[in-house]
């Protein structure tokens, strides 16, 4: 796969996540995934959405930046959302916040194959102590 293919291919895995297309997760995430130094695989990644959609219903992923170089993606997400309960340790408790997630994905056979990701855990905390 070119790295001109991998922007599509990230376009159409984020579509995949928004439309909670968990059946097609596969198409998009290699069976050996690994997230931020742990290696959860497929089924384990899949859990792992599925929980923050269960947590955030209204959860939805925006590309605001999409950088690709060989057979890396570079992203940072934007997120406006809902969380139910606590969020990142955080009491959000069903309060609208904005933060961002910055993300480096590898792809190993033409696939998401690690993923490294950082939320932006100090936006929220200034929302939520209004100091945003």
């Amino acid at each position: 796969m070119s790295d001109h293919d991998l922007p599509a291919v990230y376009r159409a895995y984020i579509e995949c996540l928004n439309r909670q297309d968990w059946a097609s997760l596969g198409q998009f995430v290699h069976h050996d995934v690994i997230h931020n130094g742990r290696r959860v695989g497929l089924d384990g990644y899949r859990e792992m959405l599925e929980r923050d959609y269960r947590e955030i219903p209204d959860l939805q992923f925006n590309i605001r930046l999409l950088t690709c170089e060989e057979s890396m993606i570079a992203s940072r997400l934007d997120f406006h959302c809902t969380p139910k309960g606590r969020f990142l340790d955080l009491p959000v408790n069903g309060r609208k916040v904005t933060f961002s997630e910055n993300v480096f994905y590898a792809f190993r056979d033409h696939k998401i194959g690690e993923v490294w990701s950082v939320v932006d855990k100090a936006a929220i905390e200034a929302q939520l102590t209004g100091r945003a």
